[in-house]
């Protein structure tokens, strides 16, 4: 480690016990557990011909089993592969797989934030990201414990998953459960968390359903109201 001079058999080792972290990038030597030598950072002991790894980067200094790793030069480091499945979104600014390629939405830089659920780093993190239908980004872990409790973006409360077959259950509820008569010709303005747009609509308990998109993912933008031609 250039930064203490110790040795470590790898970088997360080294930031958990040191009060600093390493720089991977400027790693210039490793010694070889085999015979001790210590030499330049490569893939191959100059002394006794060990394999430090099957996989090395000589820029992030990765030593590593093979798992189709690739060093991404947009991202700055490297990422598990095989390349051929992955593109770099270069306004999102991270490698993602080849099926969202076209068919996600960018937020500039939405990799450089920490993850909102456990604010830890996403862009270099071993787990892999998730990108919800919002653009943002969640690790993927954090996501499947998300969608235990709840179903919208922690940061902007848009649906994280297809929800039209809850959305059509919801119908069939709100169908089966009258408001009293009080209550029948209420109307209430409603924001929706999935597109954005504001409507009137008849106040129910069960949920107010966005007249454009058909959402229950909605949030009340005004109070209560009893319609003048109806009272």
């Amino acid at each position: 480690a250039p930064c203490c001079d110790k040795l470590y058999t790898c970088r997360l080792c080294h930031d958990n016990n040191e009060d600093h972290q390493l720089d991977r990038f400027k790693v210039k030597e490793v010694q070889c557990i085999n015979c001790e030598k210590i030499q330049r950072a490569q893939q191959t002991c100059e002394e006794c011909s060990t394999l430090f790894g099957e996989y090395y980067c000589s820029v992030c200094h990765l030593f590593d089993k093979d798992k189709k790793q690739y060093h991404c030069e947009n991202c700055g480091i490297c990422r598990i592969g095989p390349k051929e499945d992955f593109f770099h979104c270069l306004k999102c600014n991270l490698c993602l797989a080849m099926n969202l390629q076209g068919k996600h939405k960018c937020i500039e830089n939405v990799s450089r934030q920490d993850c909102p659920i456990c604010l830890e780093d996403i862009h270099t993190s071993r787990i892999v990201a998730h990108v919800l239908p919002c653009g943002h980004l969640l690790h993927r872990t954090c996501y499947e414990e998300m969608v235990k409790e709840g179903y919208r973006c922690p940061l902007c409360m848009h649906s994280a998953f297809d929800m039209s077959r809850y959305w059509r259950q919801l119908d069939d509820e709100v169908a089966q459960t009258p408001m009293p008569s009080e209550y029948q010709n209420m109307t209430v303005d409603i924001l929706c968390n999935d597109c954005n747009g504001r409507s009137t609509v008849q106040f129910h308990i069960v949920g107010m359903k966005c007249n454009i998109c058909e959402s229950y993912n909605t949030a009340q933008a005004g109070g209560c109201r009893i319609s003048v031609d109806q009272q």
